[in-house]
């Protein structure tokens, strides 16, 4: 019996679609270089099987999905458009698009499906009642579908209203394709305790979110090795300058105490032992340092050679590893070296090999070693809290 199956979670090929108004909650939320070029598009590649299910199986197929961080109104920016595009290049078919997400204007675009057509509705995120998690915004979505679908594993540990309320609101609901996949792989690893070699490697930019999985972490990792911006702040609570940064102080503080708390369980935290700095993220004149001399006035924006060599050693009796987040500002060829050396590190080693994350990918995927990893899931900070509550996020729950 799968995993999904415990949990009475029914996948897409267990669901009766013929002529069914689907809704597809996807992951269009690729990963982009600093002026918001797309990077990468997997994610898109990874939906397509579903894609092809549902319309191979003659179902009225509405796709939606949220990319970037737009302040809850339409911009230009983040339109879905483009990619609707690319999807239509990609299956060979046209494809409708729509430029909301809901209303009557969307209703009658469903209306007028046909069986086995495709509809893209507009970013999901140019209404803010998609992160408020609206029960009446996701009413108004419902209101489009007999049949719900989430193959966005990568958002589902967030409570937006089309992963966890409008679910509520179709009777017939259940995974994609690729949700079960991922889903399935991670579940090996959520009986794993401390004393089985599970090492995790957290990084990434956006260290308000990542350090609220490394203390859940605490209680399966033998060892966690730090990098980014999450290793900025922890460097920062064991008091290092690092060049006059400034740091919030309730981060400041659960970062001591986390330190303090995995003291205490014998977990080993690992910290970078040199950076790669620079005055701003435009200066093309850089200086490798060990983190306890960072000048006044640099930013640090990669781990150095001595961090590399640092964590090779320290990986040495890892069994399986579990990797978040790029080690710096990867966008940027000249930041970017201490996550494309990770990535060959960790590519050659012998243990089990996990990663998760656009970001993450992009690093492997660049370097050429995607094939080199056991897996490589859509989702950082989703597979994350999948392990850290035991195979539960709220978009699985919403499935049940």
């Amino acid at each position: 019996m799968s995993f999904l199956e415990t949990l009475n979670v029914r996948c897409i090929n267990e669901l009766a679609l013929r002529e069914k108004r689907v809704f597809l909650r996807t992951d269009f939320n690729f990963p982009t270089d600093l002026q918001g070029k797309v990077l990468d598009m997997d994610r898109l590649d990874r939906c397509v099987p579903t894609i092809r299910y549902a319309i191979d199986h003659n179902a009225r197929l509405i796709i939606a999905s949220h990319f970037g961080r737009p302040s809850g109104a339409k911009d230009v920016e983040y339109t879905l458009e483009p990619f609707a595009a690319k999807l239509a290049e990609l299956l060979d078919m046209d494809i409708y698009f729509f430029e909301d997400c809901y209303g009557m204007g969307a209703l009658q675009m469903v209306k007028d499906l046909k069986p086995g057509q495709i509809l893209v509705l507009e970013n999901l995120r140019f209404n803010e009642d998609e992160k408020k998690n609206s029960t009446a915004f996701a009413r108004e979505l419902a209101k489009m579908c007999d049949v719900y679908i989430n193959d966005a594993f990568g958002v589902s540990h967030r409570r937006d209203a089309s992963i966890v309320s409008l679910p509520k609101f179709v009777d017939t609901r259940g995974a994609g394709l690729s949700f079960k996949d991922e889903v399935e792989q991670l579940a090996g690893l959520v009986s794993l305790q401390r004393g089985d070699g599970f090492y995790a490697v957290i990084g990434g930019t956006r260290a308000e979110e990542k350090i609220g999985i490394i203390r859940p972490l605490l209680e399966i990792a033998d060892k966690i090795l730090l990098g980014g911006a999450i290793a900025n702040l922890f460097l920062a609570a064991k008091g290092y300058a690092l060049g006059g940064q400034n740091f919030d102080k309730e981060k400041l503080l659960l970062a001591e105490n986390i330190l303090k708390s995995a003291k205490a369980r014998n977990v080993e935290i690992v910290l970078p032992a040199d950076c790669v700095t620079a005055e701003s993220v435009n200066s093309t004149e850089t200086v490798v340092c060990d983190t306890d001399k960072v000048r006044e006035g640099m930013r640090i924006l990669d781990i150095g050679p001595k961090s590399l060599k640092l964590f090779e050693s320290e990986l040495k009796d890892c069994k399986t590893l579990f990797w978040s987040g790029s080690m710096g500002l990867y966008e940027l060829e000249r930041f970017a070296q201490g996550s494309a050396g990770l990535a060959r590190l960790v590519a050659a080693s012998g243990f089990r090999k996990i990663a998760g994350g656009g970001d993450t990918a992009f690093v492997i995927k660049k370097a050429g070693l995607a094939e080199s990893f056991d897996m490589i899931s859509t989702g950082g900070s989703a597979a994350l809290e999948f392990l850290k509550n035991g195979g539960m996020l709220p978009g699985i729950e919403a499935l049940k």
